[in-house]
């Protein structure tokens, strides 16, 4: 197959490239901006560049003109869409870039698939739609009515957008809502990396709250896992809308998960704590029923293996420096 990945340099982006190109062709689109060091979305992508089975567009999707440059001169059989700009916080910042690149962009990406008859699409979505669910673990039917940060609100728009396309033009569509992923590769802004490398340097790690709040961690290697079985799932189907929760269905406190770190470093965390940040959600907890029963997802890593192998990679980056 030919896979367009949007996206394709950052943390899920290159580590689904690298599990896809085995036995396709990738088509990749990046913008590589400055929201983190860019060389860092580089190095992600050394071995895939060496491939004559990939092949890169450095520009953004917002950006109709080029981006339809890149429908027009490849063969599409699917698109994996995980461009977007990224955080809660940093969309409370500015609520105006979020809107451009993850709404604008998106629905360019969709009037592409349709001008150019490509009608299989992966949208990823965000855990974040869900805002303060009363209600755990969090289901693919729950009301995603309440999102409490503009990001999760972009998100559910582009849902949205995916759900339009698919009714008007018969694209089938499976939006994944990533439930806090990590592992190798991971930004450098969120909180296991930056916590990791705080710890490791001794310095003061940002504790927001009283270390309650609850993440549904979801290793990087199971959800590439569950996206290559959506985009398995996607192939086999003809004009079908689907949501899937992707995650690990178990829930890590923000002390739980400091702790973790410092087990498998040997360092003790030295904690400045702080009053909880808006936009900040109470717990996330996917309910994975669904994704298994159609998906066959099943996630295989625990966090306390998780962070065992971040933490080894982390190692090994530091030291390559």
């Amino acid at each position: 197959m030919n896979i367009l990945i949007t996206g394709v340099a950052g943390f899920i982006g290159s580590h689904l490239a690298d599990s896809l190109i085995k036995a396709n062709k990738i088509i990749g689109v990046d913008n590589f901006c400055d929201f983190y060091d860019p060389k860092i979305k580089e190095t992600n992508l050394k071995k895939l560049l060496k491939s004559d089975k990939f092949k890169l567009y450095r520009i953004d999707i917002r950006n109709f003109q080029l981006l339809k440059k890149v429908f027009s001169e490849n063969k599409i059989d699917i698109v994996i869409h995980l461009a977007a700009m990224a955080g809660v916080r940093p969309s409370i910042e500015n609520p105006q870039l979020y809107t451009e690149v993850n709404i604008n962009g998106t629905v360019n990406v969709l009037e592409l698939c349709k001008s150019n008859k490509i009608n299989k699409l992966i949208f990823a979505s965000s855990s974040s739609v869900y805002g303060n669910n009363k209600k755990v673990p969090f289901s693919e039917e729950d009301s995603v009515d309440n999102p409490i940060s503009p990001y999760a609100a972009t998100k559910k728009a582009g849902e949205l957008l995916c759900h339009t396309y698919h009714s008007l033009y018969n694209i089938s569509v499976a939006c994944l809502r990533f439930f806090t992923v990590y592992g190798p590769r991971q930004r450098p802004d969120l909180a296991i990396h930056k916590f990791t490398k705080m710890i490791n340097a001794n310095e003061e790690i940002p504790v927001f709250g009283d270390g309650s709040t609850m993440r549904d961690y979801t290793y990087i290697s199971d959800i590439v896992d569950g996206i290559n079985r959506s985009v398995a799932y996607i192939m086999k189907k003809t004009n079908v809308f689907e949501i899937f929760n992707l995650g690990e269905s178990q829930t890590i406190s923000l002390s739980q998960m400091v702790s973790t770190i410092e087990d498998v470093s040997g360092i003790k965390a030295i904690k400045n704590i702080l009053p909880i940040q808006p936009g900040d959600v109470e717990r996330t907890f996917a309910d994975i029923t669904k994704s298994k029963s159609l998906l066959g997802y099943n996630p295989q890593t625990d966090f306390n293996s998780g962070i065992s192998q971040f933490y080894n990679w982390f190692v090994d980056q530091v030291d390559e420096i």
